[in-house]
């Protein structure tokens, strides 16, 4: 039975559900069978989301557990994913690998990239699988996400969750770095932590540049505005002024 201090609030597991870390896909590999609950209708395998909590917590104490957080590192080749690493590594005070991953980087060590870990992070052991091959090389423990047909070759510590969703890694890695600064004692358990799960998801470059397209558009526009406003608005005078009506009064009488 794990502590009730380790035990899941409610509003952590609706998040969880709301960004569909249970659903799995139509395919399961067959060590994977123990972190299914059912299998829909439709094919898809939904994941006992009780066992992701439960392994997220394992997770957090054994990478509590490594001194010197730079020796921990957080690996995604999927672009879903690279966010999230980036930002657990800024807040945990690990080190991430986004992006496409140098093969050589924990056995050749002629390469500049070279890299004595102590423990590894993955985000899904089929695209990173470079990463896990390196691993089992040189001894180092893995700790990934895995979906319900993710190979758990090389893997010692699976999570079973939904790792190609993009709402789904960032609240993943949100959680486990909210439980590593709760264990370190950086933050208190009992209070929210004051950094959004926004800030892990993954965002669209096209998205973001048609939303910086439109601020600068309507700033423009509303600048353009406001100085033509200025410029053509005549100042109004009050009727009440002298000479305000000037121009408005019965035409001249003719010269004789």
């Amino acid at each position: 039975m794990p502590l009730d201090i380790l035990a899941p609030k409610e509003e952590d597991i609706q998040k969880m559900l709301s960004a569909q870390c249970h659903i799995g896909t139509r395919n399961s590999d067959h060590m994977m069978e123990e972190y299914i609950w059912r299998r829909r209708q439709d094919g898809i395998h939904v994941i006992n989301i009780g066992k992701t909590w439960e392994k997220l917590m394992l997770a957090a104490r054994i990478l509590t557990a490594i001194e010197n957080p730079k020796d921990i590192i957080a690996i995604s080749a999927r672009p879903y994913g690279q966010r999230a690493v980036l930002k657990f590594a800024h807040y945990t005070s690990a080190v991430a690998i986004a992006g496409r991953f140098t093969p050589g980087t924990f056995t050749n060590q002629i390469t500049k990239q070279f890299r004595e870990p102590r423990i590894l992070v993955i985000t899904d052991p089929r695209t990173d699988s470079q990463a896990v091959a390196e691993a089992s090389y040189v001894n180092l423990p893995v700790i990934a996400f895995c979906d319900s047909d993710s190979p758990l070759r090389h893997v010692d510590v699976a999570i079973p969750a939904n790792n190609k969703g993009k709402l789904s890694i960032g609240l993943l890695y949100w959680l486990l770095a909210r439980e590593i600064l709760r264990m370190r004692g950086t933050i208190a358990r009992h209070s929210p932590w004051d950094v959004p799960v926004d800030l892990f998801f993954y965002r669209d470059p096209e998205e973001l540049e048609k939303a910086e397209e439109a601020q600068a558009f309507a700033a423009e526009g509303d600048a353009g505005w406001n100085a033509a406003a200025g410029e053509a608005a005549p100042k109004e005078q009050p009727y009440s002024e002298p000479g305000a009506m000037a121009g408005f009064g019965a035409p001249a009488a003719p010269a004789a």
